[in-house]
């Protein structure tokens, strides 16, 4: 691997306001360790000038090598990429806006090469000032990915150092479509973790909202697990009994000659049927989605331009 220790990866988009600071000050961090190091900034798609700050700062600072992706393909397809083309004995995964505060990489680090574990995860002690819907919908995706994938990641973050076995293990994995966080924790390996309070974005605003954590969810649990499809069946059992229950009253009033015409227990024993069945079809579209883009064998990145990267590695 080098004569580099440790990797740092860092995906970003439209972060042009914040580089400047953020990458001197992670790296004042990791050379306190005094172990060699990269850092490995994925810009992804970024719509402002966030590429040609990464060009001006790696101009200055040959530990800093840029990725360029040809477009947006989301956060868990830039970190894939930042993997694939660290070269360190361990990789530490975080945010470029220092909301992940980089003054804890030193213990992660020494967790790490001290104590042997092979992945140091930070959990989220205080969420800082997040605003109450990003709270509430962070709550809501930690329970729909515990009791639909059993994935515990309550106030998990990407927030990581994994080492080298981990970053090869994680690299081999087929599936384009990846959910990092749950990825981690699947793999196994020996594990630390380390509380940390959020701090503000030195720059802009979280671009997170409940649709898209609910759809994360959505897209994490059906990565980790069947279960949604069982709960068809258990909503084809509860309707089943219910349609027999209502059958036994309607034959009872039919035959005590107390029978009226029915028609609201018809309609709404219709709107329910109707609404198990489309509850259903969408849940197995949503299979057969992913199944779909699984078997077109897409890349999960496509990269238009590098600096200070070793192409061979492409």
């Amino acid at each position: 691997m080098g004569n580099v220790e440790i990797s740092i990866v860092i995906p970003v988009y439209d972060e042009a306001n914040t580089l400047t600071k953020s990458l001197p000050e992670i790296g004042n961090f990791v050379r306190i360790t005094g172990l060699s190091y990269e850092m490995i900034v994925i810009d992804d798609g970024s719509r402002d000038d966030t590429w040609e700050t990464l060009r001006a700062l790696s101009n200055t600072d040959q530990k800093i090598k840029a990725i360029k992706l040809s477009r947006n393909f989301g956060k868990e397809s830039a970190i894939a990429a930042g993997l694939e083309f660290a070269s360190g004995n361990a990789a530490i995964i975080m945010d470029g806006d220092l909301q992940h505060p980089p003054e804890i990489i030193p213990e992660m680090i020494r967790l790490w090469k001290e104590e042997g574990f092979e992945i140091v995860e930070t959990v989220k002690a205080d969420r800082g000032n997040e605003h109450i819907s990003s709270k509430v919908g962070a709550k809501l995706f930690y329970w729909l990915m515990k009791h639909l994938s059993e994935l515990d990641l309550d106030n998990s973050s990407d927030f990581k150092l994994l080492d080298r076995k981990v970053v090869t293990a994680h690299n081999r994995l087929p599936e384009s479509s990846r959910f990092f966080r749950g990825i981690v924790s699947w793999l196994g390996f020996k594990k630390a973790q380390i509380p940390f309070a959020v701090k503000d974005r030195i720059s802009g605003r979280s671009r997170w909202s409940i649709f898209r954590l609910v759809k994360l969810a959505i897209h994490a649990s059906t990565s980790f697990s069947s279960l949604p499809l069982h709960i068809i069946t258990y909503l084809g059992i509860i309707t089943f009994g219910i349609s027999i229950v209502l059958g036994i009253q309607t034959l009872s009033m039919k035959f005590s000659g107390t029978a009226v015409s029915g028609f609201t227990t018809v309609i709404l024993l219709l709107l329910s049927i109707a609404s198990v069945l489309m509850i259903s079809l969408g849940i197995i579209g949503i299979y057969i989605g992913r199944i779909f883009e699984e078997v077109k064998g897409r890349p999960r990145f496509i990269i238009e331009n590098m600096i200070n990267v070793n192409r061979e590695s492409d």
